[in-house]
């Protein structure tokens, strides 16, 4: 069976699992989903998500975090880790969309990833699940993922981009990422992987099953 034929076959096991495969982030728009990729870095989702609830009830434009008191916005965001860097890493990018694109999300890969704080996993989120744009988002858990069913062979992001790429129908890149994700958090976890209760168990060529659940 060629790599291209396994691609396809894993792609379809995953989305019988997770048929309409969703981020777990909330969002309602680019803008809100463009700055809460940025604050999930090494933080879960579900904490993002309640400091976001009250976040984007307050900022609502991209103008609005470019002109946020950057103290006040270092502690709204504080439990989501990490948050100074954070903090600078939302109003510098708002600033630059709101200078270079005039407070608009760019729908372009090549202008997300020249805003300040993103690079190709969020633009790609952003692209796929805010525009409908085909992409390709290698998170911690797409590369685990990927690495282990044989799809690709590298622990470089862009490289496991361009090989899924490459492999699976562009139709289907945003719908594998968030399916990908959703598997790796639920059963191929990078500590004991539930191999007993995986769909992909059967096309799956890591060897090392010794981390089998059931």
């Amino acid at each position: 069976m060629t790599a291209v034929a396994d691609a396809k076959k894993i792609c379809s096991l995953l989305l019988r699992r997770y048929p309409e495969p969703m981020l777990a982030l909330h969002f309602s728009n680019p803008l809100e989903l463009l700055v809460a990729v940025i604050l999930s870095a090494q933080c879960t989702d579900a904490r993002v998500n309640a400091v976001t609830r009250a976040l984007f009830g307050k900022y609502r434009t991209a103008q609005d975090y470019a002109q946020a008191d950057l103290t006040t916005f270092e502690g709204e965001i504080r439990p989501t880790g990490f948050y100074r860097n954070k903090a600078r890493s939302v109003t510098n990018c708002c600033k630059a969309v709101v200078e270079r694109f005039g407070g608009r999300v760019p729908e372009d890969l090549d202008d997300l990833v020249s805003l300040p704080g993103v690079g190709r996993k969020t633009a790609n989120m952003v692209l796929g699940n805010a525009f409908g744009i085909p992409g390709i988002a290698v998170d911690t858990h797409v590369l685990r993922v990927s690495t282990r069913l044989g799809l690709a062979a590298s622990d470089d992001p862009v490289f496991v981009e361009q090989e899924l790429q490459r492999q699976l129908p562009k139709s289907r890149w945003t719908a594998f990422s968030n399916a990908t994700i959703l598997h790796g958090r639920d059963t191929c976890t990078a500590r004991k992987p539930k191999c007993g209760d995986c769909v992909l168990r059967e096309v799956c060529l890591w060897p090392d099953k010794s981390g089998i659940q059931r």
